[in-house]
């Protein structure tokens, strides 16, 4: 597959415009400033609210004024995650596409299809004009990737359509009716700085090359944590060897299960081998575990230059044995259907010396309250055992199916008229900000499709193409026959 078979054509034009804005999580400022010109280049009647989000409104076709009004949804930002030899300025460069058989990618970097993607599809809608649909509502909400704030800050009156159609989903042919709600725990230890003893053996610790991926959507499919594998090593020769932490820095963003973790430790000099042999049968053990998930997973020691000090050893100790002993990966399954329902994810460990402290980041996942108040309880109530602050966020609602979705009903029977199947409808262990919207329309009536994406939140994110075209293809008929 070639460019010129990019279809349909003007979706991945507009994506390639997508691209070249920057759009980091929180830094949105100059996707804004693009939407809202290319929203009154087009003549519409286009605004921000006061959060940054921004709706551009297009008329309906003539003869449909009277059909109901639909939102078309997506998130403008994007997240910013390359690979460790990629030289790149999310703040500043384009996304560098390229095509591999069927699939877009990105050179090195997450390709920005979430939800990219879905934001491009919106804007070849607002400029076509040979289109049938009634009014529409093209709504570009902020900082969905870190913490939802976009939809959180968005004011009840800024959005008036009926439905909903929200265009973040990752998997052409289902149809999305419910989420899971989440939250974010941190635990914080506070440490001295130790003279580093004499005798000691400096060494570095790499873990990297994991597959990673979405911490909701991916994390029951046996996906190693880079941050738990580190972990699990130190605390093995911790029991055999004094470990001292010179620098730990593992994981990246909290809704993304890490793909690399480091760390330089101090040992006996006496230890030296042991620790190296001992390295190379973990790294043996855990490639047999992870076989079939974790293909290019790398392990590497090296000696370290020596630091003058340490962490101290008391902290570093209950450091390793709370992050030993805290639980990572699928909490419990749902009794209703086939689908997580309570998981915690450990994202983050990082070393922060001019603040003499060790950081800790997690998420935890749940369609239901009360379950998601529990684990985040249990990942808070281990770190507090060895004497860490930890805090709590808020979180963000879950988004209950509606039985009685008349918008599910049209996108269901015009899947079926233009494909001759059945679409999957199923909920998503992941936060949607249609959560958020139930809270703040609780009469609007959404559901949730896309076209296929894989890797997101990984520099491996890939766009399978041909769903793009069966995607357009299912919403335009939508829009008509709604």
């Amino acid at each position: 597959m070639n460019e010129t078979m990019l279809t349909p054509k003007s979706v991945f034009e507009c994506f390639a415009q997508v691209n070249k804005v920057p759009r980091p999580s929180k830094r949105e400022e100059k996707m804004i400033e693009f939407l809202l010109e290319y929203g009154k280049g087009l003549g519409l009647e286009t605004r921000r609210d006061e959060t940054g989000n921004v709706i551009i409104r297009k008329p309906a076709t003539p003869g449909m004024e009277s059909k109901p009004t639909v939102v078309l949804q997506s998130h403008m930002d994007m997240v910013c995650e390359k690979n460790a030899d990629r030289e790149f300025d999310f703040d500043k460069d384009a996304i560098e596409t390229y095509i591999d058989g069927e699939w877009m990618k990105a050179k090195g970097t997450t390709l920005g299809a979430d939800d990219g993607i879905g934001v491009a599809m919106e804007m070849a809608i607002l400029a076509d004009n040979t289109l049938k649909h009634g009014p529409l509502e093209c709504v570009f909400t902020r900082d969905e990737e870190t913490g939802l704030t976009g939809a959180e800050g968005m004011q009840s009156d800024f959005m008036t359509g009926q439905y909903l159609i929200n265009l973040d989903s990752e998997d052409e042919g289902e149809m999305f009716v419910s989420c899971a709600g989440g939250c974010r725990t941190t635990a914080t230890f506070h440490y001295e700085d130790q003279p580093a003893p004499s005798g000691q053996f400096f060494v570095s610790l790499c873990i990297k090359g994991l597959t990673g991926g979405h911490s909701g959507d991916d994390i029951d499919k046996k996906r190693a944590n880079a941050n738990k594998l580190l972990a699990r090593f130190l605390y093995m020769e911790q029991k055999k060897m004094p470990v001292l932490i010179a620098d730990i820095q593992a994981g990246g963003l909290h809704n993304a299960i890490p793909r690399e973790a480091r760390a330089t430790i101090a040992i006996p000099v006496s230890m030296k081998e042991t620790i190296r042999v001992d390295w190379n049968l973990f790294a043996a053990d855990v490639e047999e575990e992870y076989r079939v998930t974790e293909p290019t997973m790398e392990f590497l020691l090296e000696t370290a230059d020596a630091t003058p000090t340490v962490v101290d050893s008391q902290t570093g100790q209950r450091l390793i044995t709370a992050l030993q002993g805290v639980f990572n990966g699928v909490f419990a399954m749902s009794q209703d259907i086939a689908l997580v329902e309570t998981s915690t994810n450990l994202a983050s460990i990082h070393m922060v010396p001019e603040r003499k402290t060790i950081e800790i980041n997690s998420s935890q996942r749940s369609s239901l309250l009360s379950a998601r108040h529990n684990v985040a309880d249990t990942f808070a109530a281990i770190f507090q055992l060895a004497g860490a602050e930890t805090e709590t966020g808020e979180g963000y609602p879950g988004w209950k199916p509606n039985p009685d979705s008349h918008l599910l009903k049209v996108t269901v029977a015009q899947y079926k008229r233009l494909f001759g199947k059945e679409p999957i409808v199923r909920g998503i262990h992941a936060g949607l900000e249609c959560g958020l919207f139930s809270e703040k329309y609780p009469a609007l009536d959404m559901v949730s499709f896309g076209p296929t994406l894989r890797g997101v939140h990984s520099p491996d994110e890939k766009l399978l193409i041909p769903t793009v075209q069966m995607v357009w293809d299912h919403l335009l008929a939508i829009l008509e026959n709604i």
